[in-house]
């Protein structure tokens, strides 16, 4: 049946209408991209910074860990050297003087020598009875400095790790934010091109937008995620 003459045509899409669309559906997209690079550059920063708080508490902890061992590691150092003065007057022709002597000597063992400390003492004696050319300290144990100085080496390398990791959250975090800054200038461009009528400058500030957002996207997806 031919068309009434009174019927109303329906409204073509104009080019421009579909290029407001366009833009619609970008504005969308960087938008819902920028708050995702936001947050994720938030998660870093809270992680940089319970890092940073746990390995300065760990730093803080390992420095007052070295402190009793080094005061520790000087104590047994004037011990050795108390036992080794008695042990030359126990071999006094003075048997007064040798029998005070060992007394003494006893007396500071049982009070002042540590397990860790007797058995650096023994390894030392072996030592230098195998070779009596070369005098070997018992402070030189391994043993015994592993003993003493152990929970600070472990503590201190925690805290650096700790540390390592607030820095690295850090620099993440910094990338990040910069890719927000990108992400915000294409969303400015875009909402320049929505309110313009000249198409030509449209695509050029869509275009130019575009760049800019693959450039703050393809940085940001060479960052692992990170969550909660």
């Amino acid at each position: 049946m031919p068309d009434s003459p009174d019927a109303i045509p329906a409204p073509r899409r104009s080019f421009l209408d579909d290029l407001q669309l366009l833009i619609v559906i970008l504005l969308g997209v960087v938008s819902v991209a920028t708050a995702y690079v936001s947050f994720q550059a938030a998660l870093y920063g809270g992680q940089q910074a319970a890092a940073y708080s746990r390995g300065g508490a760990a730093q803080t902890e390992a420095e007052s860990l070295y402190l009793e061992a080094n005061q520790q590691y000087v104590q047994d150092a004037e011990t050795l050297t108390r036992l080794f003065e008695y042990q030359i007057e126990m071999g006094s022709a003075d048997p007064n003087l040798a029998a005070t002597a060992s007394e003494k000597y006893d007396q500071l063992y049982f009070t002042s020598v540590s397990d860790d400390l007797d058995a650096a003492i023994t390894w030392a004696q072996a030592e230098n009875e195998a070779d009596p050319t070369t005098y070997t300290d018992p402070q030189g144990s391994e043993d015994y400095l592993e003993a003493l100085f152990g929970g600070w080496s472990e503590t201190d390398a925690e805290a650096e790790t700790l540390l390592a990791r607030g820095d690295e959250a850090n620099q993440y975090s910094d990338r990040l934010t910069l890719n927000t800054v990108l992400m915000a200038i294409s969303l400015f461009l875009l909402g320049i091109a929505a309110v313009i009528q000249n198409r030509r400058a449209q695509w050029v500030l869509i275009g130019v937008s575009s760049g800019i957002f693959l450039l703050g996207l393809g940085l940001t997806v060479i960052i692992p995620i990170t969550w909660f």
